[in-house]
């Protein structure tokens, strides 16, 4: 079913969401930050039939027939934008649909997702393509397919990269699909390079990270555990820069999580390596301590790492070496949960949380919130090469609402997500998403639902 069958408005409106398509839309006193622009003022923004048509002081009795929203002492961004996530349909809709990931996604304030290939089947080809393009059209989020780079599991064949490219896709992904060779990766580069294409790879070392659990170091000893060593990422992610740099092909690497990869980042980028990066927010939250709950909430992929890179990431963030941070939601049943910690599938969700965890630590609640925009908002989308979402007269209104102030606990049983496994249950969280406005949709979260005149 499309979003047209009304599944997900329903499934919004029993969450008690607001949801309207009001052809006019009054946004009263927001406080307006767009990085893109160097906007930061506080001001009332009139959106007509999906487009922002005055933003400043707006006389309400020159209006007929709109729905206005009190925004005073709240934020208004340009919608985030997801670098990768897991959605699981078609094939692993037990974990996730399309509908569920959607919901989830509207409710962290995100109005575009990027999601990953490992569906069932993969995202190989033109025409599971179409189909997820066919079933997300007209949605409040704009769902955007990766393709993966291998056409196989043994990933010795390359993906019809023209027929998918035809189809509106610019980023390959490897996730779930490394290349087997690195002559197959550079052909990968190579040809992605015809069609100024990007490679998004979850570099992974899989010889020395095979069966690996928790990082090693002194927590997996005192564990017991598998480990997993740091040099499993970096050293992918040293082969894959080199290929790069060889190739002069676009890279972006996902969930990085070691200082050594991040000096490897910036020895690449001083040579002309076009790469990007991304790391998530329970890499920059918690550290491989965590795991020693033996709570499977906690088994993520890479796995969290220790205190030193914990530090290194939130520093690279700072300096700009990473350019974005993907919620990287990877849903499971309860079933796939239930389960000896080493048996717990990788993967936590985090579209719902991403926001409020990422202030709380990198600003302790008062974030820079022009570094927190661009790092949800608009590094994503130039990344992914999608259109900037701006807060500018005449641009298409792909919003989101923030509350500064909010203190909120959270509660997986309240999620869209069918996971429920998340990091961060429990965790009191210091900001929070009200609603999106997109593609002419308004949502609004029910304690927001009072702000609307």
């Amino acid at each position: 079913m499309s979003w047209r069958s009304k599944q997900g408005t329903d499934l919004l409106k029993s969450h008690d969401w607001l949801v309207q398509r009001s052809q006019t839309v009054l946004l009263h006193g927001a406080r307006l930050i767009d990085p893109s622009t160097g906007l930061d003022k506080t001001a009332d923004v009139l959106i007509d039939r999906g487009k922002i048509t005055k933003i400043g002081k707006i006389n309400r009795d020159e209006l007929k027939g709109y729905v206005e929203l009190d925004l005073r002492d709240k934020i208004l961004t340009p919608g985030f934008q997801d670098m990768h996530a897991h959605f699981g349909q078609p094939g692993h809709e037990d974990r996730e649909t399309l509908t569920t990931g959607i919901c989830a996604a509207a409710a962290g304030g995100y109005t575009g997702v990027s999601i990953t290939p490992d569906t069932d089947p993969y995202i190989d080809n033109a025409g599971i393509v179409k189909w997820i393009q066919d079933q997300t059209s007209g949605s409040p989020v704009n769902v955007v397919p990766v393709a993966s780079v291998a056409r196989d599991d043994e990933g010795r064949r390359l993906t019809e990269v023209d027929d998918i490219f035809h189809m509106g896709v610019r980023v390959f992904s490897d996730t779930g699909r490394p290349a087997a060779t690195p002559e197959i990766m550079r052909r990968a580069l190579e040809y992605m390079k015809l069609h100024n294409l990007t490679i998004s790879s979850r570099a992974q070392e899989t010889s020395l990270a095979a069966g690996g659990v928790v990082r090693e170091g002194p927590v997996s000893t005192r564990l017991g555990q598998k480990p997993w060593p740091s040099i499993a990422e970096s050293m992918a992610v040293a082969k894959s820069l080199l290929l790069a740099l060889h190739t002069g092909s676009k890279l972006h690497l996902e969930a990085v999580s070691s200082v050594e990869s991040l000096d490897l980042i910036r020895w690449a980028r001083e040579r002309g390596v076009k790469v990007t990066c991304d790391t998530t927010p329970h890499h920059i939250a918690l550290t491989d301590e965590a795991t020693e709950t033996f709570d499977g909430n906690f088994k993520t992929s890479p796995p969290l790492g220790s205190k030193r890179d914990k530090d290194a990431l939130i520093a690279a963030i700072m300096d700009g070496t990473i350019d974005a941070v993907a919620a990287d939601h990877v849903p499971l049943t309860d079933e796939e949960c239930l389960v000896e910690y080493s048996l717990v599938p990788d993967g936590v969700v985090g579209l719902e949380t991403a926001v409020g965890v990422l202030a709380k630590v990198l600003g302790k609640g008062k974030p820079d919130w022009n570094k927190l925009i661009t790092l949800l908002a608009i590094r994503p989308r130039e990344i992914l090469e999608l259109p900037p979402a701006t807060i500018a007269t005449g641009s298409t209104a792909d919003l989101t609402i923030i509350d500064p102030e909010a203190v909120w606990t959270v509660d997986p049983a309240r999620f869209f997500t069918k996971g429920h496994n998340t990091a961060f249950g429990g965790w009191q969280l210091p900001v929070k998403s009200l609603g999106i406005i997109n593609r002419g949709w308004t949502l609004i979260a029910p304690d927001a639902r009072m702000l609307v005149k």
